[in-house]
């Protein structure tokens, strides 16, 4: 559990490299207190926010950074699944689950493609199915102006067949998109296969969807990539830590804001003649 984290790390020995599983803390003041604590102890610490090293998302971070599909302007991520909650019974205790521990994957990918948000806007509910967690139920929206649209919808009580289960994460821009299709989160944790799927708009031709196979999955790739890149850092053969506590502190600001949206409301529609 996030809330776990600190006190583990409190234990640590100074001047050590260490991988803390997400969240980073339940809330902002326990991940400020854990990012304080890191620059105390002299910590190299990085989040496992592992999904953006899954291979698929690696490649489309690629071809999106060689220009191959323009400059993005969308990037929707929905999740219509079921997940078995009872795998992870101490979700039920807290009064934060879907967003914080779920759908901050999704928050910490937009991040690492798009940037910092300037604002964010959410609801985050409960499902009939699962009373007892305090949400299963997650729309989230990031925003980066009028020119980039961010998109996060999850329900995780889909209980109605895995032909019509939704896992995927699309980019659209200006000369082609990219969907990849994360098939661990279909029929959790049995998992479906992997997808990657793009095409590449060409002037005067109808247009085409690819199929590329990639090798590697979730699990346990985007694990090995968490923990070989904070290996990596620490001996000096790569420049960046793109997981670090410092950078995941803003994924947790960005979880907070979100909660924040979700608790003050939206805007009342002014039905009076």
């Amino acid at each position: 559990p996030g809330y776990a984290a600190l006190d583990v790390l409190k234990l640590m020995p100074s001047n050590r490299a260490v991988l803390i599983q997400k969240p980073m803390g339940d809330t902002l003041d326990e991940a400020r207190a854990i990012l304080q604590l890191c620059r105390e102890k002299h910590l190299t610490a990085a989040v496992n926010f592992q999904m953006r090293f899954m291979p698929q998302i690696i490649v489309a971070r690629s071809m999106i950074e060689q220009g191959l599909i323009g400059e993005v302007n969308d990037m929707e991520i929905r999740m219509q699944i079921y997940t078995p909650w009872s795998i992870w019974p101490y979700l039920a205790q807290l009064p934060r689950v879907e967003i914080l521990y779920h759908s901050i994957h999704y928050i910490d990918l937009t991040r690492s493609f798009l940037g910092d948000p300037d604002r964010v806007y959410a609801k985050t509910l409960k499902h009939p199915m699962s009373p007892e967690h305090a949400s299963s139920r997650t729309m989230v929206m990031m925003d980066y102006g009028e020119r980039v649209r961010s998109n996060i919808m999850t329900n995780h009580g889909h209980i109605y067949g895995g032909e019509k289960e939704q896992a995927y994460v699309k980019w659209e821009g200006s000369k082609g998109a990219i969907i990849v299709t994360a098939g661990l989160n279909m029929d959790y944790p049995r998992g479906k296969p992997d997808k990657f799927e793009y095409v590449i708009l060409e002037a005067g031709k109808t247009p085409h969807w690819e199929k590329l196979d990639i090798h590697g999955s979730w699990f346990p790739e985007a694990f090995i990539g968490t923990m070989s890149t904070l290996q990596r850092y620490v001996l000096g053969e790569k420049d960046v830590l793109p997981t670090s506590v410092e950078d995941a502190f803003k994924t947790m600001a960005v979880v907070e804001a979100a909660y924040e949206s979700s608790a003050s409301g939206g805007t009342l529609p002014p039905y009076e003649l």
